[in-house]
């Protein structure tokens, strides 16, 4: 018995399922991936003697891959189609991955997590695209989200690793359980995987193709494109710099080592059911009031980590709304970014947001690092992050505003 060959026919049926369900086993390989590096960060620091601000380097490396990747991924989808683009970058990205845990020196080290940044890059855009496409139309929203919840749960799951026996000790088996992981899903991707019906029926009308910068600008796309670049931008920031230095923060206040991983599972785990109910809320009339409660919820979060006293208790249920506020912003962007783009270049489009938000994502952990190799306080680098949640905020709400008048002028 074969696979269905494209997503989307039936909505309702099991292809639908499928398509959601493999694709959320790869967030969950990115997000073990992409959190792995804060998890190990102490660990690996003292194996290499780096300092904050090679740290912030390391950090930023696979980031800076993503970026380049989530353009050249988009690219590709909208030629070649999403789900060959999508195998290809998770084979990337969990070989390279595996690699990074052989380095043996700094620039060696840079070079892999660079290298397995492009594959998550390639993997992002893809992932969105065959959820949005595979699914009923009055439930994408919820099927992006449920896909993105993958990832804070893969974060969680690294947590975990840690802490399990015989795996704590050590930086280099964090990145080997989170480089073969994806390896193992593949064969899972090339046998059940469907590619999207929308993708196969515009590549049979063979319409023109569209040069990238009309993919993103023309047709009344200019404006929701810029809105959705500067909220992914701020939000991503915010995010990757609590991702990678929230542990140490934490610790630099007090905690123990143990105590801020724990923070850490909870800040993925209630992140991840946030996620979910945030793209519930974007699917049903609660739309705005769900972005309202979202990015209050994360300034919120931020002024109570700077003014609250430290303890395990404080941290745990700060961490926990922060989490909760920050990858349900997150969920948000990646389910309506598909909405601001045609099927012939959605991939291009969404890609192209991923890529706009990973600047942010590079320039968080070289911030946070910077403002303390330069002697500034943990709180007054998280005061730092109240402007760019208050500009994300502005921006979203206007994206909501630029999609109404999109819609109207077609």
């Amino acid at each position: 018995m074969t696979a269905p060959s494209a997503a989307g026919s039936n909505p309702k049926s099991g292809i639908a399922v499928m398509t959601v369900a493999l694709c959320w086993l790869v967030a969950i390989c990115e997000g073990m991936d992409l959190q792995a590096a804060g998890v190990v960060a102490a660990k690996l620091a003292s194996a290499f003697k780096l300092g904050p601000g090679p740290m912030g380097w390391f950090f930023s490396a696979s980031t800076a891959g993503l970026l380049i990747g989530a353009v050249i991924g988009g690219r590709l989808a909208d030629h070649f189609g999403r789900k060959r683009v999508l195998i290809g970058s998770v084979v990337v990205f969990g070989l390279l991955t595996a690699a990074t845990a052989m380095s043996t020196t700094f620039p060696v080290l840079l070079t892999t997590r660079f290298l397995t940044g492009l594959g998550l890059g390639g993997a992002l855009p893809n992932l969105i695209a065959l959820v949005a496409e595979g699914s009923d139309p009055r439930q994408k929203n919820l099927a992006v989200s449920i896909m993105y919840s993958g990832m804070p749960l893969g974060g969680a799951l690294v947590s975990l690793i840690t802490l399990a026996p015989g795996f704590g000790a050590s930086w280099t088996s964090v990145f080997y359980v989170a480089g073969i992981a994806p390896l193992v899903v593949v064969p899972l991707l090339i046998r059940f995987l469907p590619e999207s019906r929308q993708f196969l029926e515009v590549r049979e009308t063979k319409a023109p193709r569209s040069t990238f910068i009309s993919a993103l600008f023309h047709q009344g796309r200019a404006a929701p494109t810029l809105f959705l670049w500067a909220s992914f931008f701020c939000t991503l920031l915010v995010l990757y710099l609590l991702l990678n230095w929230l542990p140490t923060l934490l610790v630099s206040r007090g905690l123990t080592k143990p105590e801020a991983a724990r923070v850490q599972l909870f800040f993925n785990l209630i992140g991840a059911f946030a996620a979910m109910a945030a793209g519930w809320a974007i699917d049903t009339r609660y739309r705005l009031l769900g972005i309202v409660v979202t990015f209050l919820s994360l300034g919120a979060g931020l002024l109570l980590l700077i003014v609250v006293p430290t303890s395990p208790g404080s941290a745990l249920l700060i961490g926990s709304l922060l989490g909760a506020a920050a990858l349900a912003s997150q969920s948000i962007l990646y389910a309506v970014a598909p909405d601001c783009y045609p099927t012939e270049v959605r991939g291009r489009g969404v890609g192209a947001a991923v890529s706009a938000g990973r600047f942010g994502s590079i320039a968080g952990p070289i911030v946070a690092a910077q403002l303390l190799v330069g002697g500034r306080s943990p709180a007054d680098v998280l005061q730092a992050m109240l402007p760019l949640v208050a500009v994300g905020f502005t921006c979203t709400l206007l994206l909501g505003w630029a999609r109404g008048r999109q819609a109207n002028s077609l």
